[in-house]
């Protein structure tokens, strides 16, 4: 077998979605059942045989890491290192299986082991909280009745790994022949972490920023308390930093005018946070009424509690910096120009 990865080919058996992105550093793509198709898992061949992100835990997303790993000349259990950009189930999925099977380190950056992490550990514990989360901000609770079966869905594709290390902002690590600088870039998650090398001025940027879609920022009930605070700071780091290539979760793998498209995300959240001063000017509402307001279409409830969470990071973010007062009229908070 090659050591050169088959190219992609369409048909009853695709070959991997395999992008070599710089040197023994490979990006896979890794078909998930969301809307954005597909997730990127890295893959180092070089030692320690290092993966970074793994997919949600599905027999598609097995398969096609595996059929990757053997283009590569390698086996699940040939991997030494897991490096997870945050916790979310799409990036974190395999974790588990692939330390039971590898023995390989699981990392995470620190804030994600003790905050997001968690909640695949103590789903049981902290599941009431996130539905009477959504009910105290306006969700009817007819509209929460699926929420307890889908996210018991969700759960089922997560293995969380038994043994996770801390990254910590700052420090350094190897891959792909180089030193990277670990990073903290919160907002879509409270430990999101990205990679940064600068003489390759190359980013793993996980879900920090994305070229076709804004990432979600939203408030849940075990968040920070300014989510969308903390985005429009990474934006503004991501800015300022100014990769030449960025390496995403969704869409990509690898994109380019990062800069750019940082300073289109931050107008667009500025946008919406002048839509939302707008509106409550002329009417108070609690956060799921607002969510009618900044995305107008038919959801599904699902995605409609999504985007209450980025309608309540937005009306926080203004309470918070002054711009929004907040009272509970007995049943939910509902928010108003202060």
């Amino acid at each position: 077998m090659t050591s050169e990865p088959r190219s992609t080919v369409q048909g009853a058996q695709e070959a991997p979605r395999l992008t070599q992105v710089e040197g023994s550093l490979y990006a896979l793509q890794v078909p998930i059942p969301y809307p954005m198709g597909f997730v990127t898992v890295l893959i180092d061949t070089a030692a320690p045989v290092t993966l970074i992100d793994t997919a949600l835990d599905t027999l598609e997303a097995r398969a096609a890491i595996e059929d990757a790993l053997a283009a590569l000349n390698l086996r699940w259990e040939d991997v030494q290192r897991v490096i997870i950009t945050h916790h979310h189930p799409d990036h974190y999925g395999l974790a588990g299986m692939i330390e039971a099977r590898s023995g390989a380190q699981v990392y995470m950056l620190d804030i994600d082991i003790a905050r997001g992490e968690q909640y695949w550990h103590r789903w049981d514990e902290w599941l009431p909280g996130h539905a009477r989360h959504f009910l105290e901000h306006g969700v009817p609770p007819e509209a929460m009745a699926g929420h307890a079966a889908e996210s018991r869905r969700t759960r089922e594709r997560i293995q969380p790994a038994q043994h996770v290390l801390p990254l910590h902002e700052g420090d350094t690590l190897a891959l792909a022949g180089h030193t990277w600088e670990v990073l903290w870039l919160p907002g879509h998650a409270d430990g999101h972490l990205g990679l940064w090398q600068p003489d390759l001025s190359l980013l793993i940027a996980g879900d920090a920023i994305l070229p076709r879609i804004s990432p979600n920022v939203g408030l849940y009930a075990y968040s920070r308390p300014d989510p969308l605070g903390d985005y429009l700071g990474t934006l503004a780091r991501l800015e300022a930093l100014n990769p030449a290539r960025a390496v995403v979760g969704h869409h990509g793998p690898v994109m380019d005018a990062v800069a750019e498209r940082a300073r289109t995300l931050t107008a667009h959240h500025h946008e919406r946070l002048e839509l939302v001063t707008r509106t409550l000017g002329e009417q108070a509402m609690n956060a799921y009424q607002l969510s009618f307001v900044m995305f107008p279409r038919e959801l599904s409830e699902s995605s409609r509690r999504f985007a209450v969470a980025e309608t309540l990071a937005h009306a926080e973010y203004l309470r918070l910096h002054g711009g929004l007062g907040r009272r509970w009229d007995g049943s939910s908070w509902v928010y108003f120009r202060s």
